[in-house]
């Protein structure tokens, strides 16, 4: 049977033999993800021998109910995120075979955690204006610099990184992609505490960090173009997430309004009625988002998601502290922690009210999010830019 010719009936086939050769009850988890890694069934699309069957994207949600309904393990994609939705297709587009053999299987699995070595103090929203420097010595490559707002560094085995290669061509053309061992001699994580108390986000330096060019994705100075692949997926994955009806951050707050009728006034009510709706309205959004993604890469629509959903989790955090009171403003905890993974339905109201103020700034800040939309999708003229055939050594900093 072809990839073409794979059928939900097929899929079903091979999960079920898959259960069968590797009970749940009695497999452990890194074994049985590894056992359905190799089966092809992590994310069906991929190519055989790398986690998939080539078979078409939508099929994936026949593969998950049959494992959901025999309770088998999931990867716990929130502690690895980056890894699936951002290093992994990029890798996979841009990689080499070798890279994708090496890399793939335990990303997937979540035997090595992924960050994101992008953002800089002085390359946020002009992310092509960055000034990490990667210089050539023989098979290697010696980089230099500084990062920021790097989720998850402090758990990383590797860091997508892109440096500047070039100075002499404008800021767009002298970068190129790396994958950074953040174990490496050079590299220094240090932790960023936030307005929660915890410190998910780190700043990392770069000191004569040696990376081997087998390492590179891509070819050299065309670091911007693979990095489109990572910044449209990443948008995806923070704005098209998956959520049931009334999941997510309306959830919280519509649990609140049912139990404490003593709580409501008719202006929360009707607040309350109009972000359940967008909520609807941008759940809804995400599934016809994804099923577009299964049809082919995905394209900047995924920014006008992400940048909802950013607006939307803002709002119903304010409206869940107001609605609650003297109870919203209480706190848990604020020791100094650093977190595998960002738990916003598993903290309580003032957790979710502050953690928010983040979503319009991770992944591409609202007001950058607002152009790509304007000129990506909308079609709308583009912003003047009189840096855009400037040498980037020439530019003013």
């Amino acid at each position: 049977m072809t990839a073409a010719e794979m059928t939900a009936a097929e899929l079903r086939r091979r999960t079920r033999d898959l259960l069968a050769a590797h009970p749940v009850a009695t497999t452990g988890h890194t074994a049985f993800l590894g056992a359905r890694f190799d089966a092809g069934l992590a994310w069906v699309h991929y190519p055989e021998g790398l986690g998939g069957l080539g078979a078409p994207r939508s099929l994936q949600a026949v593969v998950d109910a049959e494992l959901a309904a025999a309770g088998a393990p999931d990867n716990d994609p929130r502690r690895i995120g980056i890894g699936l939705g951002m290093a992994a297709p990029t890798v996979l587009a841009f990689g080499t075979d070798e890279q994708k053999r090496r890399l793939l299987r335990p990303l997937w699995i979540g035997e090595e955690v992924w960050c994101q070595l992008f953002s800089e103090p002085g390359a946020g929203s002009d992310l092509a204006a960055l000034s990490t420097r990667a210089v050539r010595d023989g098979d290697d490559w010696i980089v230099d610099g500084q990062k920021v707002w790097t989720s998850s560094a402090h758990t990383a085995r590797w860091g997508i990184l892109i440096a500047r290669t070039d100075p002499e061509v404008p800021k767009h053309r002298g970068i190129t992609y790396f994958v950074c061992d953040m174990t490496a001699p050079g590299v220094e994580v240090r932790p960023l505490r936030q307005i929660t108390g915890e410190a998910e986000f780190n700043e990392v330096f770069l000191t004569g960090v040696r990376i081997p060019d087998t390492r590179r994705i891509g070819g050299v100075g065309d670091g911007w173009r693979v990095a489109q692949t990572t910044l449209m997926n990443e948008r995806v994955a923070i704005g098209g997430m998956r959520v049931p009806r009334e999941g997510g951050m309306i959830a919280p707050v519509a649990r609140a309004w049912r139990e404490r009728p003593d709580l409501r006034t008719h202006d929360l009510h009707q607040r309350l009625l109009t972000l359940w709706v967008e909520a609807e309205a941008a759940r809804l959004t995400g599934e016809r988002l994804r099923q577009q993604l299964a049809a082919g890469e995905p394209g900047p629509e995924g920014s006008g998601m992400k940048l909802g959903f950013a607006r939307l989790n803002q709002e119903i955090s304010g409206l869940e502290v107001e609605l609650l009171g003297e109870e919203g403003l209480l706190y848990d905890d604020w020791t100094m922690r650093r977190p595998d993974l960002v738990d916003f339905t598993g903290r309580e109201a003032g957790y979710r009210y502050l953690r928010a103020k983040g979503n319009s700034i991770e992944g591409g800040t609202s007001e950058v999010l607002l152009n790509i939309v304007a000129e990506r999708v909308l079609g709308l003229p583009q912003e003047p830019r009189t840096d855009k055939d400037v040498a980037w050594k020439d530019l003013a900093r």
